[in-house]
């Protein structure tokens, strides 16, 4: 049975914090608790055929990983009964007004996404380097073959420089060859595909949206194409995750 929605009542003084907006009547498991060292209690806030999963904002949030998992895991749980449009960590509003003016002037927007995302989950790939097999490389990449003929011939501290700077770019440019070939073969087995923020060290940042039964054939793919590409790119997947990336942009998310 879903939890009585709590009438609005003055703000916290540090706001109210929004796990996600769910469809009217979602249920939220009784007791549940929320971010911050002295987690509150999570309601909901209905306003016409929506609702907002909120609670009382921490007086200090920061991001640790206590607390990210407990949004993480709010959400994942939230996901079991019905779709679920997650916010980004942090999102914090001023008041429980504010939310219900957010909550009725995208409700049309909201209601779509929730039935995009609906039995759907988020797999995230990660794409960097693999530093194995420099002898392919070298014989590969003209850039690298030069570089080491250049400190063969005249061996020196700056030879040596530009001869590690050549082989990092040779290694980054192989495993962005085969990210391609990895994001084009995972990207026939999902409904949609986003790219991610760059990421310091990746050639590849992309998350999946995948019907939640489907993750299974997911991962044995990757595992797959890791082992195909192991010497070249090192594959790392995240997952199930609530479909954050599919619903930018909607109610502020």
């Amino acid at each position: 049975m879903a939890a009585a929605p709590q009438p609005p009542s003055t703000a916290a003084p540090g706001g109210v914090y929004v796990y996600g907006v769910v469809r009217a009547g979602h249920p939220v498991p009784p007791g549940r608790a929320g971010v911050g060292e002295r987690p509150g209690p999570v309601r909901t806030l209905p306003a016409g055929d929506l609702a907002a999963v909120i609670g009382d904002a921490p007086g200090r949030l920061r991001a640790k990983r206590r607390d990210l998992m407990a949004h993480q895991d709010l959400a994942l749980t939230l996901g079991k009964d019905g779709p679920v449009l997650p916010m980004r960590f942090g999102m914090v509003a001023p008041d429980e007004e504010s939310v219900l003016r957010q909550l009725r002037s995208s409700q049309d927007d909201c209601l779509a996404a929730l039935e995009r995302v609906d039995g759907r989950v988020e797999m995230n790939v990660k794409a960097v380097p693999a530093q194995g097999d420099l002898e392919s490389l070298v014989r590969e990449d003209p850039e690298v073959g030069r570089a080491r003929a250049a400190a063969r011939a005249a061996p020196g501290y700056e030879a040596s420089v530009r001869l590690g700077e050549a082989v990092a770019h040779g290694l980054t440019r192989r495993a962005a060859a085969v990210a391609t070939t990895v994001a084009a073969e995972l990207s026939a087995l999902a409904e949609a595909r986003v790219a991610g923020p760059e990421v310091p060290g990746c050639v590849l940042n992309a998350s999946f949206l995948l019907v939640r039964g489907a993750t299974g054939r997911f991962g044995t793919a990757v595992e797959r194409l890791a082992a195909r590409y192991g010497t070249r790119v090192e594959l790392r997947l995240t997952g199930p995750l609530p479909c954050y990336s599919f619903v930018e942009g909607v109610w502020g998310s």
